[in-house]
């Protein structure tokens, strides 16, 4: 048999195709790589963008913090029985609440601009066809995270405030101070909009093929050991009602989960053959 003879390659061509080949595995694998100081480098500068549009955020929020406040404020007062009212007992007290209650608002107002930055920073480290999620994830994080926030305001922490000023009596008043009724609200209102983020985390880890839908009907009982566990923990008190509020959303949201990772996985090595 005869040998072909290998074409003959200058050093600097076989430099070139070494750099090209390179090039195309960086372009494959999601860029080229950065060195530990350049990761902290694009940390900082993520950190400084989130810190510009939250304080943009905030700053948009005070210019309309009676009405945020009001929308805050009166639902938890208009609760009380026999017209009572929140009280406070400092005098920098309800100038602390307005502040807060700004905050918050912007906090909210600059979530999908914190995602986006979340995820610019760390998709250098994904891959190509990893990348096309980064939409989704903005999108899908933003409405849950607003879904979860909305869900808290008109019926779990409702419901809940509810269930303290029950234990009302003739011979005992409930007076809450503003501040740990707000604390509460807060807690509430942030711990639901990470818990509405489990269909978000499905969908993608379901995309990645990391988990499937018959894998989280098999492990169902133990997703609701799980759970309650979780509940007791994030829960922002010690009662039992609180942590219902927590546990059993998260229970519909397991089994919206299900259907999220059944619908939108990664086909099994079988039906990719069908």
């Amino acid at each position: 048999m005869a040998l072909v003879p290998f074409p003959s390659q200058s050093p600097a061509d076989r430099d070139e195709s070494l750099i090209d080949l390179t090039d195309a595995d960086e372009l494959e694998n999601g860029g080229a790589k950065m060195s530990f100081l350049e990761h902290l480098d694009e940390l900082r500068n993520r950190l400084i963008a989130c810190a510009w549009a939250l304080g943009v955020s905030c700053f948009i929020a005070y210019l309309f913090i009676n009405r945020i406040f009001n929308f805050v404020m009166q639902p938890l007062q208009a609760m009380l029985p026999n017209g009572g009212k929140l009280v406070f007992t400092e005098g920098p007290e309800a100038f602390m609440l307005y502040v807060k209650i700004g905050g918050l608002a912007g906090l909210m107002l600059a979530v999908p601009f914190i995602l986006w930055q979340l995820w610019l920073f760390i998709s250098p480290g994904l891959y190509t066809h990893e990348k096309k999620f980064a939409v989704p994830f903005v999108l899908f994080s933003t409405v849950f995270f607003f879904i979860g926030a909305v869900f808290s305001h008109y019926v779990a922490f409702p419901w809940t405030w509810k269930f303290f000023i029950s234990f009302q009596t003739d011979y005992m008043q409930f007076m809450p101070k503003i501040g740990p009724a707000f604390s509460l609200y807060v807690k509430m209102m942030l711990g639901f909009g990470l818990i509405f983020q489990m269909p978000t985390l499905v969908f993608f880890l379901s995309r990645m093929g990391l988990v499937s839908a018959g894998l989280l009907m098999r492990h169902f009982k133990y997703a609701v050991l799980v759970i309650f566990i979780i509940a007791a923990v994030i829960s922002p008190g010690t009662d039992v009602m609180s942590q219902l509020m927590m546990a059993i959303p998260m229970l519909g949201l397991y089994g919206l989960s299900i259907f999220v990772a059944y619908f939108f996985g990664k086909p099994t090595a079988s039906a990719e053959a069908d």
